[in-house]
Order: structure tokens, then C-alpha cells, then sequence
């Protein structure tokens, strides 16, 4: 409501009161306040803001949030408060010179990071760093009421006129929008700043975050650990890029507990394939966590100095559209409201279609895999002994293009177990176990136990890091613990494997300091650790648990407890992260994910709360890795000359890389791989956050746009659209495993937990997913083995996925449907005859349907061929028995 008390009816005749102003013809205003000194007010029944007039113009005086039962919680208001940023010609776009705190230059980062360092140099000019153009400072000098719950100001100097209208949202009592728009009286560039309301004190708040590049309790004066590695907030004023915010909003919650958030309206921020080309690195909107005056509180800069858009001519006008969201609740939440309420991110999955099933794609990969073509699956000889690994030709330090890996040890176990392929078991296994054996440095001294490196070099003969000739505690817990852990769940009975875990497990301990942390890295010549400003904030602890869970020695849950302990501390509570890929320098990635199913697994184990606690807490920090924006629609655009409907190619849904000032996102745009969707599938059934579903769905349902044709594999970044596996055919494994977890993970949840199977440990090093098939799972209570059998189903609609499972005592197929759409559907499930007639031998006697409950829903005769209605998001299963 607007106080009518002070309103001045001489000025409710519209024509007059422009023509005065001299500024633009807009809406007629209802009431002008022009008695000196009077305040204005927008409240409702949650807030209200009240402006004074002064001798310079209108002042936001307070800012209340109200709590229902009559009182106020008063925020503390910034000083500066309405800010335009103007500059005459175009801002220089090369670097700023950098200094910390204590005057020295600062050097970031060294010269082999080709990848970082062209983003790092655009991080820092003048215009990110909020250094760039004249700032303007203004107070309103003319109010007035525009409808019942709105307002408007109105300022005019040499340079410009501005108006700007405020309105509470009828539908979110929290949320104010704001329209911004500027009438240019000078040409130049001009960027729009939304104005400052409350702040926080800089020494003491809760928590602020940019999504996607900041998040913390503090401001960090270490420049670099907080600029690029997203450690805490900078302490300066530096404007950020919405090609890595994963949300366009930024926020900040106060000591006192209330968060206020800036958010764009949808449609501001660039589009990344605007129409007919990658777009993705268009900068149109600025994030920032404090304004031109170094107060701590969040901001938007639209359009940003110097950049389209921004250059106006003399008459020329810019809008800039946007909200405030100002409640008593935790960051996370509001984020969610910003999420779902905002950016409408459950729509996505009613526009979602797909003309290839998960399914379809599982067994087209297997086909992929399978051939030494399409797999690159090379064999050489080290040290007399054959390995097997597919070729890798992405950079890796030494390669002279011979580079070699493995990705899902996890997979390719599962795989060759479920189909019971014997190319798989007899050549493929045997040679991918050498390879694995053979990464184990069995030299004596400072590095016995632990893994040589990802990669072989077939032409030097030689293990290698991929990004220079040092040693990771992480990638012993990845290469020997974790990939070992996973082939000993389906061989139990290797003792050269349990050896081999032993030693890395010894190493692992060994090399852990006495408080639980680990060296990010040690230099192989000499032994000494590096990258000693940055600290081991990744789960290398779960190797420990992996060699506890299978040799059952008390020394490494001890070791485990000690180091997870340390972690929750130094990690999980203050929300920083430390990532697995040394090509970024290890930017944080998707080992934060990583931490999220290896503390849940510690919680498992130990029964201690404060596992569970903290990974509910990474949880929600990492779905601040994951694109919300902009909103997926149906508008036709050309993707290498082929038309494709904008959801197809949108970015919403997908998780980084790595993204921050310095990932990959910077470039090419978040990644498919999305080992997370089980993970987020397993916590909805947890917590009920059904963000986190959506999230799992939008990132796993119909990407059909980036799926190879031929072989099923998707590509890895988001820009190469549909080009397949490209350099990187090992990526087919990881695949695989993602999508069978979650797969499984939306059955267990679907089905209330009474379709479940053992999971398995998880794999390195692209997220949380995990390995099935080594034991027998349950449907309805009858035990059963996990199958894939290549054409023994089809069906006729590839929004249904399914999952095969035998009762080889009872003579019975499973075959659970899953509905991976918001509609409901109907299929034709057709049986191949003769596959069906080899599984147990023996002809169909009879089939039911049962439903998520396992209640025989329809009974149905033996035959070849059925109709099927399946419910929006639902489960079924077909049961036929064969005796």
C-alpha cells in the first residue's frame, strides 16, 4: 500500500506534471509527493520501505521485515544508494595490474595453465574489477504513487533521465520488482546499477553467494583463493559474468538471519545460442555482492560498461528489469524460490520430449565400447605385461599423442556382468586389470603404494599425470583405492587386488598429516609438496573407507574418520571446495558432488550425524553448479544447419565441469555428464527437496541434441552439441555408469525403496555415480540379478526407459518400466520370442502387471506383445513367469 496522507492532489493532473519535468511521456501517474520532507512507504503485510525526502532527494530511511505478530526486524540501510556508471568512450579491455593487501603484485597463475590464463586476464579489467567509468550517484527528486502497491521515482541531470517503478509482487509477498529506464542526454556508455538497500556488515554475516562463482561466511583478502577459487567473498567490489552464474542472482543473508536477494528477470542476461551460433560468452548482465562503495550488499549492473547495449545516443533509452526478494529464511530457500518461482525450472520437464530412451542409449554405448574402432581400444606391452586402455588425445603432460586411460573401472565390470559378454570378460577385463596393476609405483621409497598417474604413455613407455610430473593423495583414493574397490566388489577373490589396495591404503595413510589433511600434490623428483596455497579440500578420504569396507583393518576407519572430520571442518562447513582437474588448476568441480555421496557413505558407516548434516549442506552449495537459466522455451533456432526447439539445446538442468572465474564453463558452457542425477535422485527420497529432483530429471531427460546418431555417446561440453565422444572415448564408461545409477536411484524412489540394488563405490573422477551388479538386488521382496539383453525388449515409445532383472530359481523376468515424462504415456512392450525362450529355457506360463506398490495390477496371458498405460513420472513392472 502507498501512505496517502502526504499526497499533494494540485499535481494529479499528469500533462502538467511532465511537461515540467521535461523527461519522457510514461504512464500517468495517480499522485505526485511534493510537500518537503514527506515520506514514502511500500509495504504489505511482510515488508515495508519507507523513503524521506532530503535536501538532495529521496532517501530509502528503513526497511522492515515484519513477523507477523506486530513487530519489525529493522535492516541496517547502505549509505550509497543509487549508483549509474557512465563513461565517455569505450573501457579498456585489457588487464588491470593487480596488487594484494600488502602492496605486492600478484602473479596468477603460472604459464603452463594455457586454459586459465586468457579468462583469468579478462577477469581482471577495469570493468570486472568495478574500476571502469564515472560514477554517478543520485537521489530520486520526484515521487509518486502509481497504482495501490506501487511506486514511482523520477531524477534528471545533464547526463540523464531516469525513472524508476517499484512494485510489490501480488504473488510472492517477498518480492518488490523494479523497472530501471534511462534516457540518455549526453551519448556514452551507461550501466544501469540496481539500487542499494540493506546491508550487511562486512566483518559478520551468515552467508553470501553468487551462484556458480562465490559462496562464504567471510570476506577473504586473499585475492586469488577468493577471485578464482570462489574461497570466501572477495573483498573488493568486482563485477562477475553470467556465463558461469548458474542462477542469475546474487545474495546475501545477515547475522540476523534475514537474506536478501537482486535478481534478474528473466530475459535480461545473454542467451547463449541466440539463434543460429554459440552466444555463450555475450556479457549483458553484471553480478556483484557489493556495490561501487565497497558496501556489502548484492547488486546487478545492466547493461554492463562498455558491452552491447551499453553505448547510448543522445535521446537513446535502456530498461533494466529486476527484483528484490527480502525474507527471514535461509539463502537456500530463497534461492529455491529464485529457482522454481522465478526462472519456472519445473516447466522445463513439460516441454521435455526425446526420440531415444536412456535405455536405447545404454545399449548402443555397450555396441560402442565393444568395437575397437569406435572405442579406440589400444593394447601394449609394459614391463612384459599387457595392458589394454582406450587412446586419450586431450592434452596430458609428456604425450606425444600416445596417451592412454581408463575411466570407470566401476562400468566396464558391470557391464561385462549384466550382459555376461564374453569379448568383455576374456579381452577386455583381463587387459584393463593389468593396466591397473601396472599404475602402482612398486619402486621402494617416498611414493610405494601409491598410483603412477592417470594416464600411460605408450611411446615412452610411462604413467603420467595429466598436467605435469607430480603426485596426488586424490589420485591414489581414485586410481588405486576407488577403481580396485569397485573390481574386488565383483572379484572378491583377487589377493593380488587386495594387496595392491592394502599398499595404496598404507601410502594414503602415511602421507596424511596428523590433523587429517592431506598435501594437494608432491613434486616426483624431489619429493617436496605443491601448490601450497591451496589445500586438499576434495574427499580424499574415501580410499581410506573403500580399503576399511573390504580388508576390514580398524587403521583405515580410523584414518578415514580423522580425515572425513577434517574435511566437514574446512570444507563442508565454510563451503569451499578444491577440484580433481589440473588442467584448471584445480578449480572446483565435480568432486564437490563426489563429497556428497563419500560423506553420506561415512555416515553409513559410523552412524555419526555430523556426516549426514554435512552432506545435506554440500548438497545444497552444489546445486549452485548447476544452469537455471534462461527459461527453456519452444522458439525454433539452427544448430549446424539443423532447426532445433530451444529446450533441446538448453543449458538448463546441466552441471559444470568446473565453472568460477577460471572453468571450463567460461568457454564451452556446462558439460552432459551428469553423474549427479542418481545422487540428487537418492537425496529427494532423504530430505523431500524436490528441487533436487527436477534438477535430476532436467539434466538426464531428452538431450537428444547432443547424442551421436550412430554410437549413443553425448558429447562432453554443452557446445560441441551432437558431436559424440570426440577426443574422448573412454567418456562412453562414465556414461554407462551415470545413467544406470540413475536409473536405478529412480526406481528405488519411485517403487518406495522396494526395488533396490547394492551400489558399489564411486568412481573417479566426474562425480558421485556408482556401480551395481555384483550382488543380487530385490523387486518386491523376491531376490533378483540385474541383466541387460540386448533386443529382448522393444518398445514403441522412447519416454519409457526399463531395467531387466531374473530370478533364475523361480524362472522369472522383471522388466521394470519407468515413465520419464510428466504426461502420462502408453506403450507396446514387445518380447523377442527367442531370446525370451533362451533366458531360462523354457516357454512364457504367464505374465502380470504390478504396479509401484508391487500389487498385481493386471493379470495377463503368456504372449509376445502388450499394451501398457504408465502414469506421469510413474513405475510399473511386467512380471512373466516361465515355469
Amino acid at each position: 500500500m502507498i501512505d496517502m496522507q502526504r499526497l499533494n492532489s494540485g499535481y494529479s493532473h499528469c500533462a502538467g506534471v511532465w511537461k515540467t519535468m521535461m523527461i519522457l511521456p510514461f504512464l500517468c501517474l495517480a499522485n505526485v509527493f511534493a510537500q518537503s520532507g514527506a515520506d514514502v512507504h511500500l509495504e504489505n503485510s511482510v515488508l515495508q520501505l519507507i523513503w524521506r525526502e532530503g535536501k538532495n532527494g529521496y532517501q530509502l530511511q528503513s526497511l522492515a521485515l515484519k513477523d507477523g505478530v506486530g513487530g519489525k526486524k529493522q535492516l541496517t540501510m547502505a549509505t550509497q544508494q543509487r549508483t549509474i556508471l557512465y563513461a565517455k568512450h569505450k573501457p579498456l579491455d585489457k588487464s588491470s595490474i593487480v596488487y594484494d593487501h600488502d602492496g605486492k603484485l600478484i602473479h596468477f597463475p603460472d604459464s603452463q595453465y594455457r586454459y586459465v590464463i586468457p579468462i583469468w586476464s579478462q577477469s581482471l579489467s577495469p570493468v570486472s574489477l568495478n574500476t571502469a567509468g564515472e560514477v554517478l550517484h543520485y537521489q530520486p527528486t520526484i515521487a509518486a504513487s502509481a497504482s495501490r502497491s506501487g511506486l514511482r521515482f523520477q531524477y534528471e541531470n545533464e547526463k540523464i533521465a531516469l525513472s524508476e517503478e517499484w512494485n510489490l509482487d501480488p504473488d510472492h509477498t517477498h518480492d518488490i520488482r523494479v523497472q530501471m529506464t534511462l534516457k540518455a542526454k549526453q551519448s556514452g556508455y551507461y550501466s544501469l546499477s540496481s539500487p542499494s538497500l540493506a546491508i550487511g556488515d562486512r566483518k559478520q554475516f551468515q552467508w553470501a553467494v553468487i551462484p556458480g562463482l562465490f559462496q562464504g561466511a567471510a570476506l577473504n583478502p586473499d585475492f586469488v583463493d577468493a577471485y578464482a577459487y570462489g574461497h570466501g567473498i572477495p573483498d573488493r567490489p568486482v563485477i562477475v559474468r553470467e556465463r558461469t552464474a548458474s542462477t542469475l542472482v546474487a545474495l546475501l543473508t545477515t547475522q540476523s538471519g534475514v537474506t536478501l536477494a537482486t535478481v534478474a528477470e528473466p530475459g535480461t542476461a545473454r542467451d547463449p545460442w541466440l539463434k543460429d551460433a554459440k552466444t555463450h560468452a555475450d556479457w549483458k548482465l553484471g553480478l556483484s555482492l557489493m556495490n561501487r562503495n565497497n558496501e556489502l550488499t548484492p547488486t546487478l549492473y545492466h547493461p554492463v560498461l562498455g558491452e552491447a547495449g551499453s553505448y547510448l545516443n543522445e535521446g537513446q533509452e535502456i530498461t533494466f528489469s529486476f527484483r528484490y526478494t527480502i525474507q527471514q529464511t535461509s539463502w537456500y530457500n530463497v534461492l529455491g524460490h529464485v529457482i522454481k518461482d522465478v526462472y519456472k525450472f519445473s516447466d522445463f520437464l513439460k516441454l521435455k520430449e526425446t526420440n531415444r530412451s536412456l535405455t536405447d542409449r545404454l545399449y548402443a554405448m555397450y555396441d560402442y565400447v565393444l568395437a575397437d574402432s569406435t572405442s579406440k581400444w589400444r593394447t601394449v606391452s609394459d614391463k612384459n605385461t599387457v595392458i589394454g586402455a582406450q587412446d586419450y588425445l586431450g592434452g596430458v603432460y609428456g604425450s606425444a599423442k600416445d596417451a592412454m586411460k581408463n575411466s570407470d573401472y566401476g562400468a566396464m565390470w558391470m557391464l561385462a556382468r549384466l550382459t555376461g559378454d564374453t569379448t568383455l570378460k576374456q579381452q577386455r577385463l583381463p587387459a584393463a586389470l593389468n593396466f591397473k596393476l601396472q599404475q602402482q609405483q612398486r619402486e621402494p621409497g617416498l611414493f610405494y603404494g601409491s598410483a603412477a598417474g592417470q594416464y600411460y604413455l605408450y611411446r615412452s613407455q610411462q604413467f603420467t599425470e595429466e598436467w605435469g610430473p607430480y603426485s596426488e593423495p586424490i589420485g591414489t583414493s581414485y586410481y588405486m583405492l576407488m577403481d580396485i574397490g569397485n573390481i574386488l566388489l565383483f572379484e572378491p577373490d583377487r589377493s593380488d587386488l587386495k594387496q595392491a589396495l592394502r599398499k595404496a591404503a598404507d601410502w594414503l595413510l602415511s602421507t596424511m598429516h596428523p590433523d587429517g589433511h592431506w598435501e594437494v600434490a608432491y613434486d616426483n623428483k624431489s619429493g617436496r609438496p605443491m601448490f601450497e596455497d591451496l589445500s586438499d579440500l576434495r574427499p580424499t578420504f574415501y580410499g581410506l573407507l573403500v580399503a576399511h569396507q573390504l580388508l576390514k583393518d580398524e587403521k583405515y576407519r580410523a584414518g578415514a574418520i580423522k580425515a572425513a572430520n577434517w574435511f566437514v571442518e574446512h570444507a563442508a562447513k565454510k563451503g569451499w571446495f578444491l577440484g580433481v582437474c589440473g588442467d584448471t588448476r584445480f578449480a572446483p568441480d565435480f568432486a564437490t558432488a563426489q563429497s556428497i555421496q563419500a560423506l553420506l557413505d561415512m555416515y553409513t558407516l559410523t552412524k555419526d550425524p555430523r556426516y549426514q548434516t554435512a552432506a545435506y549442506q554440500v548438497t545444497r552449495y552444489y546445486t549452485t553448479s548447476i544452469y537455471t537459466h534462461p527459461i527453456p522455451s519452444r522458439e525454433i533456432k539452427r544448430v549446424n544447419g539443423t532447426a532445433r526447439q530451444d529446450w533441446e539445446i538448453s543449458q538448463a538442468g546441466l552441471g559444470f565441469e568446473h565453472g568460477g572465474i577460471m572453468g571450463s564453463a567460461n568457454h564451452h558452457g556446462p558439460i552432459l555428464l551428469s553423474s549427479h542425477a542418481g545422487l540428487f535422485v537418492r537425496l529427494y527420497a532423504q530430505t523431500k527437496d524436490s528441487l533436487l529432483l527436477d534438477m535430476a530429471r532436467a539434466a538426464a531427460w531428452g538431450r537428444d541434441a547432443f547424442v551421436d546418431a550412430n554410437t549413443g555417446v553425448a558429447s562432453y561440453y554443452w557446445d560441441a552439441m551432437n558431436k559424440g565422444a570426440g577426443p574422448f572415448p573412454h567418456h562412453a564408461w562414465w556414461q554407462l555408469g551415470w545413467i544406470t545409477d540413475y536409473l536405478l536411484s529412480e526406481a528405488a524412489v519411485r517403487s518406495n525403496g522396494k526395488i533396490s540394488f547394492p551400489s558399489g563405490f564411486i568412481t573417479p573422477k566426474v562425480g558421485p555415480h556408482r556401480s551395481y551388479g555384483f550382488d543380487k538386488g530385490r523387486i518386491f521382496g523376491r531376490s533378483v540379478d540385474l541383466k541387460m539383453k540386448k533386443g529382448l525388449i522393444s518398445l514403441d515409445n522412447a519416454q519409457i526407459d526399463y531395467i531387466l532383472a531374473t530370478n533364475s530359481d523361480t524362472k522369472e523376468l522383471y522388466i521394470v518400466l519407468l515413465n520419464n515424462s510428466v504426461d502420462q504415456q502408453e506403450i507396446q512392450l514387445k518380447l523377442d520370442k527367442g531370446q525370451s525362450q533362451r533366458l531360462f529355457g523354457s516357454e512364457q506360463r504367464e505374465a502380470c502387471l504390478l504396479n509401484a506398490n508391487g500389487e498385481n495390477e493386471i493379470g495377463m496371458a503368456a504372449s509376445p506383445d502388450w499394451k501398457i498405460t504408465l502414469p506421469a513420472t510413474g513405475l510399473k513392472v511386467m512380471k512373466i513367469n516361465y515355469q
